[in-house]
């Protein structure tokens, strides 16, 4: 058992190594370049560097300590293992958004100014009444002159926290199936790790895509799709980690609790989205479907898919939610 725990650690830290390669090559340019320049020309600067490197380094620490925190904190090893590399993201992330600065050929900015002028929209304005449905964009020179919002961070930070823990939990998972030869958790982590890959693809998809939106607040069908499967995933992915940890509980708790987690973070992502965008959604339509109700931003569309995910997560859980006996074994 401990030589195929020790083959799983390297083949994890190999993996998670070579997945990051990128995005630590990108952070070492920004680096390099603020400690030869005191500055990062724009277009020298990779756009997603935050969160991506934080992210990248964040993983690398927690497998890498892996069979440090297995053996001194055994069953409960993914949860110490992710405290400290969420910490060690929030560490390098602000020192990355306080300490970098791009520079354009008008105006200097620092690593969180320059982010939220990337993307930040103009909310829809009104004239005569009518509301006009495209949201004006402009470049991040133009924005810079705006206030700064830190809130508007609250998606990124959030996407940032749920990849952290999902694949954590999947590795640590694993690697506790690896030292003690025991497959209940299996099933559960199977779904997870599935869960979690296609989250990250679409994650990685919407930073070279941004999900084919051309600055209106009424976007495709593509796009709505694309959209609205995101946030499923997001509180699937988030409702899966916890039902991870309650394999085996009462229904209530090993069921109900993860769906309800998978709705309120699917909820809490439209939240960021709004503040984003000065207090608007994204339309998937037109008509009282897809309309904000009275008194709410929020339309029918958005409460199915906020339902969605905690419906979902429900039946996850339930495929893989083994006998308690099995889970102590």
């Amino acid at each position: 058992m401990q030589k195929k725990f020790a083959r799983f650690w390297l083949f994890s830290l190999v993996a998670v190594l070579a997945a990051s390669f990128y995005p630590l090559l990108m952070g070492g340019r920004v680096i390099s370049d603020m400690l030869r320049d005191g500055t990062v020309l724009k277009e020298n600067y990779p756009k997603y560097i935050i969160p991506y490197t934080p992210i990248a380094v964040a993983l690398i620490l927690g497998v890498l300590l892996l069979p440090l925190f297995v053996k001194l904190m055994k069953r409960f090893a993914v949860l110490g293992s992710s405290a400290l590399s969420v910490g060690a993201f929030f560490g390098l992330e602000l020192l990355f958004e306080r300490k970098v600065v791009v520079t354009s050929t008008e105006t200097a900015a620092t690593l969180a100014d320059w982010q939220m002028f990337l993307c930040r929209y103009i909310p829809p304005e009104e004239y005569a009444g009518e509301t006009v449905t495209t949201i004006r964009t402009e470049t991040a020179v133009d924005l810079l002159i705006g206030d700064y919002n830190p809130a508007f961070k609250l998606h990124f930070y959030l996407i940032s926290v749920v990849l952290i823990l999902a694949i954590l939990n999947c590795i640590y998972g694993f690697a506790q199936i690896a030292k003690t030869g025991n497959p209940a958790r299996k099933k559960a982590l199977i779904l997870q790790s599935v869960s979690a890959a296609l989250f990250l693809g679409l994650c990685i998809l919407a930073c070279f895509t941004a999900f084919w939106r051309d600055g209106s607040i009424l976007v495709s069908p593509l796009s709505a799709c694309l959209m609205s499967v995101f946030f499923i995933l997001l509180g699937v992915t988030v409702g899966l980690f916890f039902g991870s940890l309650l394999l085996g509980k009462a229904k209530v708790l090993s069921r109900l609790l993860p769906a309800v987690i998978a709705s309120a973070t699917t909820l809490l992502m439209y939240v960021g989205e709004m503040i984003l965008l000065h207090g608007h959604l994204y339309r998937f339509g037109t008509g009282f479907f897809f309309d904000g109700l009275p008194d709410m931003v929020l339309a029918p569309a958005d409460l199915l898919v906020i339902l969605a995910a905690g419906g979902i997560t429900w039946l996850l859980t339930r495929i893989g939610n083994p006998k308690p006996s099995a889970v102590t074994a």
